[in-house]
């Protein structure tokens, strides 16, 4: 008798452990499901939001294409681009990261970078501070004064601070080049006519990009495929 109660003991704990066991094998099944179910939700979430801004990306595009062809920086460009043609040359463009003019310049004198430029800028300003230092003010109006002129200099050598005419006669000065400025509103501005050499070109955009002016350089005319179509 008790041999058969220890049996029966025996068979009822190995079916409460299998039971056990398959209520824990079907539970972690559930996990696995859920899991499952939870990262699908998520992806599918992550798709419909990037669906969602590419759609509104390309819907902003869409416009700006419109506003370009009838925006002050689609006409400034075209007028820049008539003036050109007009001398044979064409818009060559330069990143716009602050070191425009000294690229676009160096663009044309190929034994110079817009490194060696900015030096030697500020040096020929630094040299010749009555050229300068006159027409350079501050925000409020006061002049500089020569505290004020040698941390702009410093600027100009080592930062990608923006360059303008006062720069362009600087460099003028130092190439011994003719720099002529081309832009879409007011005269043509040249620079060093004393000076015999072909003219460097460059071209002024008040509204190419919007963070403000932008200096492009130019190169030989290529007249446009369609043309010859």
């Amino acid at each position: 008798m008790h041999v058969f109660k220890v049996t029966d003991r025996l068979s009822s704990l190995e079916t409460n452990d299998n039971t056990g066991d398959s209520e824990a094998a079907g539970g972690d099944v559930e996990t696995r499901e859920d899991s499952k179910e939870k990262k699908v939700s998520k992806a599918m979430k992550r798709r419909e939001k990037q669906a969602t801004k590419n759609k509104e990306r390309e819907e902003r595009i869409k416009e700006q294409e419109v506003l370009n062809l009838t925006g002050a920086r689609h006409i400034e460009f075209e007028k820049i681009k008539s003036i050109l043609k007009n001398k044979n040359l064409q818009i060559f463009e330069i990143p716009s990261d602050g070191n425009c003019l000294y690229t676009a310049i160096s663009h044309q004198v190929p034994h110079e970078t817009y490194e060696t430029l900015r030096r030697k800028t500020a040096q020929y300003m630094r040299e010749n501070p009555d050229e300068f230092l006159p027409f350079l003010t501050k925000e409020n109006g006061d002049p500089y004064n020569d505290e004020d002129f040698e941390t702009f200099l410093l600027k100009t050598a080592e930062t990608s601070e923006w360059g303008g005419q006062l720069e362009v006669k600087a460099m003028s000065n130092v190439l011994h080049y003719p720099i002529e400025i081309v832009q879409g509103e007011g005269p043509q501005i040249k620079i060093g006519e004393e000076y015999d050499s072909e003219s460097l070109t460059v071209c002024y955009h008040r509204h190419a990009f919007g963070l403000g002016e932008h200096y492009n350089s130019v190169e030989t005319y290529v007249p446009d495929e369609e043309a010859f179509s």
